[in-house]
């Protein structure tokens, strides 16, 4: 896998998950034409600028997994294998990146094509933004951030949640300095998933996106600041955060819980130098959903080293795309006493997911409706709720109570929807249905040709059911298993033979419902309330 924003761009084209725009387009509408397409746009003809727009690359989870080379259920196995066996980034002398620098002066944001996604955004904002910046241990942290363009060299940078670059600028601040911070726009998926992964401060996060591509990400010198950049990328922004603190008004914003955000109030950040290919492409990151669905195999990941830590059986995770591949996780266990509790516990702890559902391994963890039934046969909620409160909150989740001045906190409930280890399992059987795995519905289809029925011969009944009480002297028989053993006699003879056992008070039930002799050793017994 080549770690470029190009070559990922090629492997959409060759999948046909591209569609070019070669018509005129004004740059308002390039949100709302990525929100109806089924494709990845490239508008090339974006009016009053030169440099093609790229949106829409992970609004599906296809494209996704043809970035990764792989289907998308597998793509937190690319992620898992960049956290166990991450490649430190190399740096080289130069790259694309650097065939066209432009600074001072000669800086101008203005010149790249920066949409305006949602109707109340408070301007033009940089979505794809891998930010690099160096701690004053000498450490890389990179995340993506937004950045709301104000001037021609100056934006805001929204770190007002606390993350790693936060506490980066905090250090940069008390010291009185500036943070030096280079913003890496179109960089490969696998850059972008190690980015927005929450990594322990002081674990190169491009050292995990090189896990994922299988090879080293490169890295060369900036210019105007002491951090590098991706040699590999469209378009470099050297900047500064400058040391003025959270003082600027900056948003709304429509974020990735699909609602639109508040008022923000951040740094502001100086533009010192622009470097780009000749023919760069702006990637236009698209809200909510390239957001949305790239994030879910970094909680997946989260979750199942979480549950492998916890020594927990899992089978499946679904980070739900209802809950914004965020707030919400089901997921399957093969239980033993005690561990859906516990599996509970680990998933709401293992990422900032506030809602899990845990089911047996009978259940499709990405099926709506058999999570559903789950809930609605195994779970009762004096006994299966757990309710955790006053955890560490996502400030953007739009639920929580606000105090100003104080960090908001939240609480999470996990469901334990499997099977209670105290009731009966028979309770919980399924129904399957007589012959299902060897009939096709095919065969009876369409124009008959000779369908005669079978020629059976003549059946004494008496004889019939004397044969079938001999059977079940010996052991119970479901009645389906009946007519299979008596196929030849045809299902309505059967029945008519068993209508004279019925009558002569020969047959009963056991418990599980199959058929026995009345009076027998398996005959169930009337509870004592009837």
């Amino acid at each position: 896998m080549t770690v470029s924003f190009r070559a990922m761009i090629d492997d959409l084209r060759q999948a046909g998950q591209i569609e070019d725009i070669e018509k005129s387009v004004d740059i308002r509408h390039i949100a709302a034409l990525v929100d109806k397409a089924d494709k990845a746009l490239i508008f090339h003809n974006v009016i009053d600028y030169t440099m093609p727009v790229v949106s829409g690359i992970a609004t599906a989870r296809e494209r996704i997994g043809t970035a990764f080379g792989c289907d998308y259920g597998a793509v937190y196995e690319r992620l898992d294998a960049g956290l166990t066996t991450p490649i430190d980034p190399v740096e080289v002398n130069s790259g694309p990146v650097r065939e066209i620098v432009q600074s001072g002066d000669d800086v101008d944001l203005f010149d790249l094509p920066v949409p305006l996604f949602s109707i109340h955004d408070g301007g033009p904002m940089i979505t794809a933004g891998v930010t690099v910046g160096r701690g004053t241990d000498g450490a890389f942290n990179a995340g993506i951030y937004r950045f709301l363009v104000r001037e021609k060299n100056l934006t805001g940078i929204d770190i007002v949640t606390p993350n790693d670059m936060q506490r980066l600028a905090l250090d940069a601040f008390r010291a009185g300095k500036p943070l030096p911070i280079s913003i890496n726009l179109g960089t490969h998926l696998a850059v972008n998933m190690a980015a927005t992964f929450r990594a322990p401060l002081g674990q190169n996060e491009l050292a995990i996106a090189g896990g994922i591509a299988g090879e080293a990400i490169r890295m060369t010198p900036c210019e105007t600041i002491d951090v590098p950049c991706i040699a590999d990328a469209e378009i470099v922004l050297e900047a500064e955060i400058l040391p003025t603190g959270w003082t600027r008004p900056e948003g709304r914003f429509g974020e990735f819980t699909r609602l639109m955000g508040g008022l923000h109030w951040n740094p502001q950040v100086r533009i010192k130098a622009i470097s780009r290919r000749r023919d760069a492409l702006y990637y236009a990151l698209h809200m909510p959903w390239e957001v949305i669905l790239p994030g879910a195999p970094n909680r997946e990941a989260a979750v199942r080293r979480a549950f492998k830590t916890a020594s927990l059986d899992l089978v499946d995770v679904n980070i739900t795309p209802g809950g914004s591949c965020y707030f919400h996780a089901i997921v399957s266990i093969r239980k033993r006493p005690g561990d859906a509790k516990h599996a509970i516990m680990a998933a709401l702890i293992a990422s900032d997911i506030k809602h899990v559902v845990v089911v047996d391994e009978d259940i499709d963890v990405f099926n709506g409706t058999d999570v559903e039934w789950a809930i609605a046969t195994r779970f009762q909620a004096d006994r299966d709720v757990v309710t955790i409160p006053d955890l560490r909150a996502k400030p953007l989740d739009p639920s929580l109570r606000i105090t100003p001045g104080i960090t908001p906190v939240t609480a999470k409930i996990g469901i334990d929807a499997t099977i209670p280890d105290d009731l009966p399992r028979e309770r919980f059987e399924r129904i399957e249905y007589a012959y299902a795995d060897t009939l096709d519905l095919a065969d009876f289809t369409g124009q008959a040709k000779d369908d005669s029925e079978p020629q059976r011969a003549p059946v004494d009944i008496a004889d019939l059911a004397a044969q079938v009480k001999d059977l079940l002297a010996d052991e119970p028989v479901y009645f389906a298993a009946l007519a299979e053993r008596f196929e030849d006699q045809g299902f309505k003879t059967l029945a008519r033979a068993l209508g004279e056992l019925h009558r002569d008070g020969v047959l009963w039930q056991d418990g599980q419902g199959r058929l026995c002799l009345a009076g027998s050793e398996f005959a169930a017994e009337p509870p004592p309330s009837i």
